[in-house]
């Protein structure tokens, strides 16, 4: 079991990858990202050579057409080296701005943007070079050399064949016109690229989905890592529990502080023992205010004793109360009678008391009032 636990078997967590992306480590996949460019600067040549050609025809024309007056006069040549640089930014922005946008959108369909300012600094441990040659021969590093030979072979291949294919055109460029020789030129780059991306997007089917298998096996999990990380965002248990024991004694205290302010005391008369505080300009209803068994409860009475709140032995109210009732709630409806008829003889008590009078009769509490759901 302790074996198991060591092993790295279990799928990374959310925390996992959002930690891995924070610190850079995202699925990469550079054969996407080339032949992605490759294939749209492919296009590009493919769609808008001759265009490009016939601008840097005509930029080369005019370089080549100065006279001697203009060639030494030092701002005619700024100039003419000005707008021959803006026509040529404006002919190529169309294939340049394609092979951007095609960099830029590639690394989205694996991994995507990702932003990692902790992957700039500097790991010593990559000069190591008993790491760097773990690393050359392990198996991403096996993995990279035959990437590396699969991508020479395809992209010999595809070379000799295009040559091939377009030898006569090739030897025909020299007959050409100018113009026509570098439109036809662009063309030729265009579809070459385009054959050689679509060689390379045979590898990146294949790299893309072994870049997607290493970066999950690089950061599985075991099983301890996992218990660990739930005991850092939940909380051990005995942290846990240790809080719930501070929460209830501060509650227990507050509920204590209360008792002084209660206007009666119900108890069982030992086990049980519930206070009850009733404003008729604020409240409803009666509120419980604090309640409490065994240790609890003997504590509510000394209280209670030493702040000289009547006690009111009733067990069947008591337990009916301490079961039923919340600390801070007020009392249900089927409890009105019975508690206005002891606050009436604890408000008769202290009547007697201040005036001399006989002690009033204690109101009979029905057993039954326990049993009566509320």
């Amino acid at each position: 079991m302790a074996d198991n636990d060591q092993e790295r078997t279990e799928q990374p967590t959310q925390k996992r990858l959002d930690e891995a992306r924070e610190k850079g480590q995202i699925a990469r996949s550079p054969e996407l990202t080339t032949a992605a460019v490759l294939l749209i600067a492919g296009a590009g040549l493919k769609y808008f050579g001759m265009q490009l050609a016939a601008s840097l025809d005509s930029i080369m024309r005019a370089g080549l057409s100065l006279t001697h007056a203009q060639a030494f006069d030092e701002t005619r040549m700024v100039n003419a080296f000005g707008d021959s640089l803006n026509v040529a930014i404006l002919a190529c922005l169309p294939v340049f701005g394609l092979t951007l946008v095609a960099a830029l959108l590639a690394p989205m369909a694996i991994g995507g943007w990702n932003l990692a300012l902790g992957s700039l600094a500097p790991d010593f441990n990559r000069l190591n070079p008993v790491s760097g040659f773990g690393r050359m021969f392990s198996m991403k590093g096996v993995v990279e050399l035959v990437k590396a030979f699969a991508k020479f072979g395809i992209v010999a291949i595809i070379a000799v064949l295009v040559l091939w294919q377009k030898m006569e055109e090739l030897i025909g460029l020299g007959d050409e016109p100018l113009h026509m020789a570098l439109a036809h030129c662009a063309s030729l780059c265009g579809y070459a690229l385009l054959m050689m991306s679509g060689g390379l997007a045979l590898i990146a089917a294949v790299d893309v989905p072994w870049q997607l298998f290493q970066h999950n096996k690089s950061l599985k999990m075991t099983r301890e890592e996992i218990r660990q990380e739930m005991k850092e965002s939940e909380g051990s248990p005995e942290i846990k529990g240790r809080i719930r024991q501070l929460q209830h004694e501060m509650a227990r205290r507050r509920m204590m502080q209360d008792v002084p302010k209660a206007d009666v005391v119900i108890t069982n008369p030992t086990h049980f023992a519930v206070a009850l505080r009733y404003d008729d300009q604020k409240m409803r209803a009666p509120v419980v205010v604090a309640k409490g068994a065994d240790e609890v409860a003997a504590r509510i009475r000394e209280i209670a004793a030493e702040n000289r709140v009547p006690l009111f032995e009733a067990p069947p109210l008591a337990r009916a109360l301490f079961r039923n009732v919340e600390i801070g709630e007020e009392i249900p409806a089927s409890l009105y009678v019975v508690v206005a008829q002891v606050l009436t003889y604890v408000y008769q008590v202290k009547t007697a008391q201040g005036t001399g009078a006989a002690r009033p009769t204690p109101p009979f509490i029905d057993p039954s009032i326990e049993e009566t759901k509320h």
